[in-house]
């Protein structure tokens, strides 16, 4: 194996020493310009490396956040992730990026992982199993810095970047009752995550506004992935009512639910005018079009990474942060799945 340049490498060819190699490369003031760049020219010249690792370890904290997304493959997730790494590189701070898959345990792996490798602070939108969360309170009585995202767990003193989800779930089944609709479904995630919560919520107030009775069997809950939208098809194809429109908490269970819609001969819009949530990319390329709620991802990840940084720079100097709640507001996106001539 190659052997890598030191500093002792660098100091014994200019004949120097190596605590002043290693000062010129932290950029010390003790070294003055002239040395520090005949240090830095030959430090390039023998392809010297600096072990970040061993210096994040002498400074106890790294430059480093750590971010957690349930799925990298959701436009959405990616979205923030890239609004994210902009801020945080405009900041001098590396971004680790890191999935649960939508699992608790994995997502405990990973916040253990991040810990013990010292990020500054860890950016996380919790998994659809995270019904617990002693191990985000273990991070917070450690002191390490963070906040939620999209996805949040009520823990005092911790701060969310969110969309407006109750709105979002009422404008996307409003939009359905002006197209027609009077049988509306839903699908929606687990209840113990309050975005779910919030869209199911939504969708309540848009039929109580336009007086369209409540029926909870209406209401299906799933991991919202596109064979659970298939299976969720199915079921209200199987109720007592002429079902003439679906408000899905997300784009790809609604899609689920297009495809099994189409093979079984029901038309979409005509029959059933149908509602997604996030807006992802194969959204507007599928037939019919899919009317969606879109979520500002870039600038969610933005906000929530000038947030974290402040509150990194507030614990170092020991100020008390108080968690504090930014909503941002989503906007209906309308496409072939919901237009109907009524």
């Amino acid at each position: 194996m190659e052997n890598k340049t030191t500093i002792h490498d660098i100091a014994k060819a200019l004949k120097i020493d190596a605590s002043t190699v290693s000062r010129a490369l932290n950029n010390s003031p003790r070294v003055s310009q002239k040395t520090k760049a005949r240090i830095l020219a030959k430090a390039n010249e023998m392809g010297y490396q600096r072990n970040v690792l061993a210096s994040n370890l002498r400074k106890s904290v790294t430059n480093t956040i750590g971010v957690i997304v349930p799925r990298i493959s959701r436009h959405f997730f990616s979205s923030v992730i890239s609004g994210i790494e902009e801020a945080a590189y405009d900041a001098g701070y590396n971004v680790i990026i890191c999935q649960s898959l939508e699992q608790l345990k994995r997502e405990r792996k990973i916040i253990e992982t991040l810990l013990a490798n010292r990020v500054a602070g860890v950016l996380l939108s919790v998994s659809m199993e995270t019904v617990e969360f002693d191990h985000l309170l273990n991070m917070k009585n450690n002191g390490t810095p963070f906040l939620f995202f999209d996805r949040h767990c009520e823990i005092e003193g911790i701060s969310s970047v969110l969309i407006d989800d109750l709105q979002g779930g009422f404008e996307a089944t409003e939009h359905l009752i002006l197209n027609g609709c009077k049988n509306i479904g839903h699908f929606s995630g687990p209840q113990e995550l309050a975005i779910y919560r919030n869209r199911t919520a939504g969708y309540r107030k848009a039929l109580e506004k336009h007086k369209i009775p409540f029926r909870p069997e209406l209401i299906l809950r799933s991991s919202l992935m596109e064979n659970d939208g298939a299976e969720g098809a199915k079921t209200l194809l199987s109720l007592p009512y002429d079902i003439d429109g679906l408000f899905s908490a997300n784009d790809v269970a609604a899609i689920g639910a297009m495809k099994y819609f189409k093979k079984e001969g029901i038309r979409v819009p005509e029959n059933v005018a149908i509602v997604g949530f996030s807006n992802e990319p194969v959204s507007g390329i599928i037939d019919p079009s899919l009317t969606t709620i879109d979520q500002p991802g870039f600038q969610i990840g933005q906000i929530a990474t000038k947030l974290l940084l402040d509150e990194i720079s507030n614990s170092s100097k020991d100020n008390i942060i108080i968690g504090k709640t930014t909503i941002q507001k989503s906007s209906l996106i309308e496409r072939d799945s919901s237009r109907r001539i009524t």
